[in-house]
């Protein structure tokens, strides 16, 4: 048994990513009028949350440092930093109407940050 715990970070990374991405998705085949929401657009407002809530426990778990040596906590840290830029679009988002040109815009622009907070979750999860 090794002395080393694995990290809680990574999987809520991922999980904030998926959410994210899922939510896109259904903003923008409802937004292409391939799909009528309006029998569950409280789906997309559950997918938000899920969003939300899956990036700050990500970043909470990789600021706090999960693992029990250095490095995990730095590698963390390193992912933490990457994500937390996405909480300001996240944020707007709820105070920016859902038909307008901006909607679709600010919730794009967390989409590098989701991304580079997955990358080096990924990246330094897997490093010995």
């Amino acid at each position: 048994m090794s002395c080393r715990s694995e990290s809680t970070a990574p999987p809520l990374f991922a999980a904030a990513a998926v959410s994210y991405a899922a939510n896109c998705a259904l903003g923008a085949v409802v937004a292409a009028r391939l799909v009528d929401s309006s029998g569950f657009r409280w789906l997309h407002h559950v997918l938000y949350i899920a969003t939300c809530a899956s990036v700050v426990a990500a970043i909470g778990a990789g600021l706090v440092g999960m693992g029990a040596w250095g490095d995990r906590r730095e590698a963390g840290r390193r992912a933490a930093l990457a994500l937390m830029p996405a909480a300001v679009p996240l944020t707007v988002i709820a105070f920016v109407g859902a038909r307008t040109r901006w909607h679709p815009l600010i919730a794009l622009s967390a989409a590098p940050f989701i991304a580079a907070g997955l990358v080096c979750s990924r990246a330094d999860s897997h490093r010995k």
